[in-house]
Order: C-alpha cells, then structure tokens, then sequence
C-alpha cells in the first residue's frame, strides 16, 4: 500500500470498540452509561493542533455518544447508522475530499466497507481479525484505553509533524 500520508485532511472514527472498550452499562430506566478515557480527548487536541478534521461514525445510536463529541467540539458526528458508507460520502461532499485525503479507524465488520475506500485504513489491537487484516496500521492499545490517541500520534508521526504539534500542544496549555 503505497500511503502519501502527508495528503491525510480527515481522520473518520468508529465510537464504540475504539473510544470505548465496547462495553456499555444500561439501566432499567434505559439510562446508558459508557467509559471513554481522557487519552483520546488528547488525541482530539493533538489532530487539531496537526489542522486533522475529526468526524465519527457510530453504528448505534448513543446519547453518550452525542455528549461526548459535544465536549471535544467534534461537529461532525453520525450516530446511528450500520451503513457507514451513507456518512462517509456526506463527509467526503462537505469537506470537498477524496479517499486519499481520509483515514478512518474502526474494530469490526460494519467499518470495513469505509476502510476499503479511505487510503489509510487503521484498526484498534482488538479489532476483528478482519479489520486487522486491511489496515495499514493497528494500534498497540485497544479501543477504551487510549487506541484513538495513537492512532492520532501515528498520523502525525508519519506525517513528520510531531515536532510541530508537540510544540503547539505546549504553548495552549501555557497561554491557558
């Protein structure tokens, strides 16, 4: 796979497997409850910083989910579709991009129609063995602890922008 990563605008997320371990907690009263962890709203800081968009696509409908995204500032979040296909290509319209300017990290089977279209497809350590097995990258961490943030790390690390971003990053929490 040749990857030109430096054309990489747009990093597409799955939520649950890869924000989350996968797990969430209903109540009888139908409150959900799910567990992201602070590493992957650093993630959103660092993508940023590196001028990546961040869009997530979630299968399941999740207010969690919603209240989330609208914590990090991610504006574009489709919650509730098994057909990612639908969102990937409003993504790509909006943001006037091709496939070789998107990334996209997901664990099972409803993200690997996305991930065959984008040029770096990425998978969490614990995504299916399918997933696995088209990705040009699989995170060390699994999805819950932090696998986004990596993700992010990567991409910028390819990119050759660590530097830059790290140095952004300091000067943000220093003029706060």
């Amino acid at each position: 796979m040749n990857i030109e990563m430096k054309k990489i605008k747009l990093l597409i997320s799955d939520v649950d497997g890869v924000w989350t371990d996968g797990t969430f907690l209903k109540g009888t009263d139908g409150m959900e409850f799910k567990r992201f962890t602070v590493l992957d709203g650093v993630g959103t800081a660092m993508a940023r910083a590196a001028g990546l968009r961040i869009a997530l696509i979630s299968g399941r409908y999740s207010l969690a989910t919603e209240y989330r995204a609208k914590e990090l500032k991610i504006e574009d979040v489709y919650n509730g579709g098994l057909n990612k296909i639908h969102a990937y290509k409003e993504l790509k319209a909006k943001y006037n991009l091709d496939d070789s300017e998107i990334a996209y990290i997901g664990d099972d089977l409803i993200d690997i129609p996305v991930m065959e279209k984008v040029a770096v497809p990425i998978a969490v350590e614990n995504a299916s063995s399918e997933v696995k097995a088209i990705a040009a990258y699989t995170t060390k961490i699994s999805g819950g602890k932090g696998a986004f943030r990596e993700a992010v790390a990567w991409i910028i690390e390819e990119k050759g922008e660590t530097e830059m971003v790290m140095q952004k990053m300091k000067e943000k929490v220093l003029n706060s």
